[in-house]
């Protein structure tokens, strides 16, 4: 048994940087465009949560 198969396997994603769009047809596009959206909505989720984290704990550490 290989240690990648104990490993969870990552599930592709729909829309990657650098895809070829030529080929996608409007309701693909805007798919892909809501996709990307809700993409960088989580990531700016993440970015704040971290971002209150840090200055959680530089708070803590100037007293």
């Amino acid at each position: 048994m290989d240690l990648d198969d104990l490993m969870p396997r990552k599930k592709p994603s729909g829309a990657a940087i650098g895809d070829n769009l030529e080929t996608l047809s409007v309701a693909e596009l805007e798919k892909r465009i809501a996709d990307l959206n809700a993409e960088v909505a989580r990531v700016n989720v993440e970015l704040d949560r971290k971002r209150q984290h840090e200055a959680a704990a530089r708070a803590l550490f100037k007293s």
